[in-house]
Order: C-alpha cells, then structure tokens, then sequence
C-alpha cells in the first residue's frame, strides 16, 4: 500500500495541476509523523512528548503577522496576561469591554485640558490598547471564540479611537483651543483610509484571473499581494530578502499599534493640535502610500470579478433612494458608461461638491446645486455592474465627499456648537459604514434595504446637510441643534438594527483593518 503523505503529495500536485489552489499549513512547533514500524513510532512519540504544549499555546495566541510596535512592545507580555486572564475564568468580551472602559477613562483624563490629565491619558490609553491585544490572544489562548466577541472587538476600536479624539478637543477648549476641525478631519481621514481598504479587499476576494497569471496564482495571492510576473511582485519580493524593509512597510502604513502609540505620546508631552496634526501628515501619507500601490495592483493585475464582488462594491458604496432614483433614470446611459468615465464623473461630482462647500457662501444656492450634481453624478457612476478595475475607488470617493462636505460647511459655518455636532453625526455615520463592511465581510451580506433607505444613503445625506446649513446658518445655534438631532436619529436607527443583527446572527466579524504594506 502507498505511505499517506506520498499519497496526499500526490493528490495536492494533482490538484495543483489542475489549477485549484493547495494551502501548506506550517507546522512551526508541533511534530507530526506517520510512522511504518514500532521503532519509528516510538521515535515520534518521544518527539510529541518533547513539544512544550503551553509554550505552543501561548506563542500560537499571538498572530503571526504584526505591527512592529505591537509584536516588540505589547505581545512580548501581553500574551501572559491573557493567560492570567484565562485561569481566572476571564472571557474575552469581558477584556473587551475593559479595553473601551479604559479608553474612555483615558479620554475622561485628556478632556480635563491639563498636562496631569494628558499624561494619565497618554498612558491609559496604551493600558487600553494592551488590553485590546490581550482579549485576541485570550480569544486564542482558550479557544473561546463568538459573533458577539468578533463584533465588539471590532466596534469597539472604532468608538476607542474616536472617542478619545473628541476627549483631546475637548481638552483643548478647555485651554483656549478649538481644534474640532482637526479632530473631525483626523476622524474622516482614517475612517476614509479603511473604506480604501476594505473596498479593495472586496473587490479582489473573489476574482477568477488574471493578466499574466493563472486564477489559481490570482487567488493564492490574495488581495493585497502581487501576482508573480509583475512588476510590483519583483520589487516586493526583492525588499523581502532585506529584512528591515519588512518592518519598515508594515510601520509606514500606521497600523492600529504604532497610530496609538504616537497618539499617546505626543498627548502627554505636547499639545492636542501638535498630536492631531501629527496624526493629521502620518495617516495621509500612509492613505497615498496604500491606495497609490493598490491602483498600481489595480491596472497591473486586471482580474475578472465576479458578481459577489461587484454586489459587494455595490452594498459598500451606500447609494440611497436618490442615486438609486439617478440609476434607474438613465439606466441606459449608465450601463454603457466605461469605468473609467464612471470614476472620472464619481470624482468630479465630489470635487464640485467640496470646492463649493470650501469656497462659496454656505448659505447660498452654490452648495445646494452642487450637492444635486454630486446625486446625479453619484447615480450614474453605480448605474452599472462594478466590475472595472478601480471601482473599488468609488465607495472611498463618496465617504470623503460626504464627511468631507460635513466637516466643511461645519467649520465655515461660524456657529457655536456646528463642529461637535458635525463631529457626532460623521461618527455615527461612519459606524453604519464599519458596521456594513463588517457584516459583507462575514458573508452575511449589506445590512437591509430599508435600513440604508431609512438612512437615506450617501447622497442624501449629503443633500441634506447641505440644505440644513443654507436654511439654517444664520440662525446661530439652530443649525448646530438641527446637525445634532440628525447625528442622534442617524446613530439611533443604525446602532439598533447592528446591535439585533450581531447578538441574533451565527455569521463572524470580521476584524481587521487591512493596514498592510
């Protein structure tokens, strides 16, 4: 009879041949054998025997691949307070939450505006995020693993950050210092860096080929990995062998670990404005080093996608009952539109739409025309199977027209009150969009239609804002009461619909940023 593993090599070369992918799992510390006689299974007993299980368990807590800050700095110890926690009967939501309690105390601490309260905050904040390392690895650690658990860690990263953000504004006032605007664009800036990044993730996690590749090659890579025989596949491969390059890559996109230790640094030894405009010039650079090498990936790689993809770029981009009223108008024209043309008019709408809001009286007709524009032009861009290759584009590009709209009109609007209120509706509205990626990614699917209907979509959204400032900006504190109460229903309906979604559905969430290089 044939040994197993020449028969199971056998069966994966064939497989292989036939052009289906084959996953190799690394072993790393664990011995496995098929042995013919007693001597070769004595051999391999004694080789099982002499693995260190609990070293093996601890080290498999921690992933695999990292950030630099959190694999030098948090999970060379944190991996043991995970296991404190799992003797002690400790669940990994219950860490969770004592990660945003944290976080929130932190950000309690930096509103107080001194510099004791800074420092306290600067350090509560890294204790949050060890704790935040600490509920994956116990997750790991006990095999304890949920939907509720998957979706707190995710959410709850979110409402850390963000939180905190308000608390250094906050803080800031307190001194004599308004820095809503550049709390708000720090929050619309990294909420748009992760829109890149789920949107590309969905728009290549099902492609069937590939330029120069084969669709098992195309599908082995996965997204953000370029297909052997391209260009950018030679340079990668080439930094590869220089070991610090990796390092460097993986730090220059400022993943969560690095984003928060500089964060709460800069707090304790500077200023809210110096820390935000730090955070301000880190995450755009990182923004244009991701999403130019993804457009790059983009027009080199050239797969096929296939109609959970473009379903996908669909859900993610958020068109609500006026886009959807703009597609069905001229579907004709918008289905013969080249994706290219699509993207070009996707951009030009909110281009319009920005320089009004940045430039024109936010009182007058101006931004009300040019938010119309950006519905039509919104409604003709997704009038169309998105299948092109820089589609994905499109769900990024309608995020930062409407948050940057927001954040826009609140600041020039000169009423008291408009930015933290803008703050707070750009909040809950940026959850409804985590909160629809998260569940595409755990292959549920986009929330219902109603919900995105109730919540008007993008476009509407966005008209609505504007609107509210022409009819309302000279009424002092009106506008920022009406920007509130919009806030409020917005995070209302969305966080109900999420939080009954997520306690009753079997379906993982996925967490994870996609930060990489």
């Amino acid at each position: 009879a044939p040994r197993t593993d020449a028969l199971a090599d056998r069966v994966a070369a064939a497989l292989e041949a036939g052009g289906d992918g084959v996953h190799r799992a690394e072993l790393g510390s664990l011995v496995a054998a098929v042995p013919e006689d007693a001597a070769a299974r004595a051999e391999a007993e004694r080789s099982v025997a002499a693995v260190d299980d609990e070293a093996v368990r601890l080290k498999s807590a921690v992933k695999a691949r990292d950030g630099f800050f959190t694999t030098f700095f948090v999970s060379t110890y944190s991996r043991y307070i995970a296991r404190w926690c799992a003797r002690r009967g400790l669940t990994p939501n219950q860490v969770t939450t004592a990660s945003l309690v944290t976080a929130v105390i932190a950000a309690a601490c930096a509103a107080t505006g001194t510099r004791g309260g800074y420092v306290a905050a600067g350090v509560l904040l890294y204790c949050s995020f060890v704790l935040d390392c600490t509920d994956g690895q116990l997750a790991r650690y006990s095999l304890q693993y949920s939907t509720l658990g998957a979706w707190l860690d995710a959410t709850f990263d979110r409402a850390k950050e963000y939180a905190y953000y308000a608390g250094l504004a906050l803080g800031a006032a307190r001194g004599g210092d308004d820095v809503w605007a550049l709390a708000l664009g720090a929050m619309v800036l990294q909420t748009c860096r992760h829109v890149v990044d789920f949107s590309f993730n969905e728009a290549y996690a099902n492609s069937t080929a590939a330029t120069g590749a084969s669709a098992a090659t195309a599908a082995s890579a996965g997204p953000d990995k370029p297909v052997a025989g391209t260009p950018t596949s030679a340079l990668s491969s080439r930094l590869d062998r220089v070991g610090w390059t990796v390092w460097v890559r993986r730090m220059i996109v400022l993943p969560i670990g690095e984003r928060w230790a500089m964060i709460a640094v800069l707090t304790a030894v500077t200023t809210p404005r110096i820390t935000f405009y730090a955070l301000l010039i880190g995450c755009a650079f990182a923004a244009c080093y991701t999403t130019a090498g993804r457009v790059l990936r983009s027009v080199m790689r050239r797969a096929r996608r296939t109609g959970q993809s473009a379903r996908a770029l669909a859900d993610l981009a958020d068109s609500g009952p006026l886009s959807r009223a703009v597609s069905a108008l001229l579907r004709a024209p918008a289905r013969r539109l080249p994706s290219v043309l699509a993207l070009a008019l996707a951009l030009a709408g909110g281009g319009v739409l920005a320089a009004t809001a940045a430039f024109a009286r936010i009182d007058g007709p101006w931004p009300v025309l040019a938010a119309l524009l950006y519905v039509v032009t919104s409604g003709l861009a997704v009038g169309r199977t998105l299948s092109g290759p820089l589609d994905w584009l499109l769900a990024p590009l309608f995020r930062a027209a409407e948050y940057g709209t927001v954040l826009l009109i609140a600041a020039r609007s000169g009423v008291n009150g408009a930015l933290p209120a803008a703050f707070g509706l750009v909040a809950a509205v940026a959850y409804h969009h985590y909160d629809t990626t998260y569940r595409i990614r755990g292959g549920t699917g986009a929330p219902p239609r109603a919900l995105v209907l109730a919540l008007g979509g993008h476009e509407t959204r966005t008209l609505v804002a504007v609107a509210l400032a022409a009819l309302l900006v000279t009424r002092g504190t009106d506008y920022a009461v009406a920007l509130t109460v919009l806030a409020v229903l917005v995070a209302l309906v969305a966080l109900f619909e999420s939080i009954r979604f997520w306690v009753s559905s079997s379906a993982p969430a996925v967490h994870d940023e996609g930060e990489t290089a």
